[in-house]
């Protein structure tokens, strides 16, 4: 059965016309969820203060560009390049970030609440005040980022470090959901994971 078209009165299909509206408006109610920049080249371009919400910047290339202020609240940037990018300041909470390139990325107190940033590199990454309360970071990446994470995020008040999880706790030894050691601590753990004594493999629970 073919599905009936409807046209408006200046000849374009309605849902054409919607479409570009919600473009227009930067999406539904206005609020930007219907930017779309998948796989778009941004590389070296400045975005600061913008309003990114909802967005969809998959595999999109985003090398040094500047997004420093702006907002990407449910934004979708999974296996986007972000090498040297600046995301300072910016609100990244929310966002799916799995697999996205982060080096030397500047996340000078961004906010990355709830983010999930597994399989994501974020080597080199400035994190001096960001707050990264219950993202999703794999184990080895949190511990990398822990050995020189400092700062309070001026927006939520919330200690990087804390954020992450550092220190020897047994909230913050597993505190990562994208670790294999997941919820209760097991009995042993490897010696690589650094939380357990050496000779008994038995981890302190404080």
């Amino acid at each position: 059965m073919a599905a009936a078209v409807i046209v408006s009165s200046s000849g374009v299909p309605a849902m054409a016309e919607l479409n570009k509206f919600e473009a227009d408006t930067r999406g539904e109610f206005g609020i930007g969820s219907a930017a779309q920049y998948g796989s778009a080249d941004l590389s070296k371009t400045v975005h600061s203060n913008e309003n990114f919400r909802r967005a969809n910047f998959t595999s999109a290339d985003m090398r040094e560009s500047d997004f420093s202020g702006s907002t990407f609240n449910g934004a979708y940037l999974e296996k986007a390049v972000a090498y040297k990018a600046n995301f300072s300041g910016a609100d990244l909470s929310d966002t799916l970030m799995d697999r996205m390139v982060l080096n030397e990325a500047n996340l000078t107190n961004a906010v990355l609440v709830r983010s999930v940033l597994t399989r994501s590199d974020l080597g080199g990454a400035k994190i001096e005040g960001a707050d990264f309360s219950d993202a999703v970071i794999d184990l080895l990446q949190k511990q990398a980022l822990c050995k020189y994470a400092t700062g309070t995020n001026p927006l939520t008040g919330v200690d990087t470090r804390k954020s992450l999880g550092c220190g020897n706790s047994r909230r913050n030894a597993y505190g990562s959901p994208s670790s294999p050691l997941l919820s209760a601590p097991p009995q042993r753990l490897l010696g690589r994971d650094g939380f357990c004594d050496e000779k008994t493999g038995l981890c302190d629970v404080k």
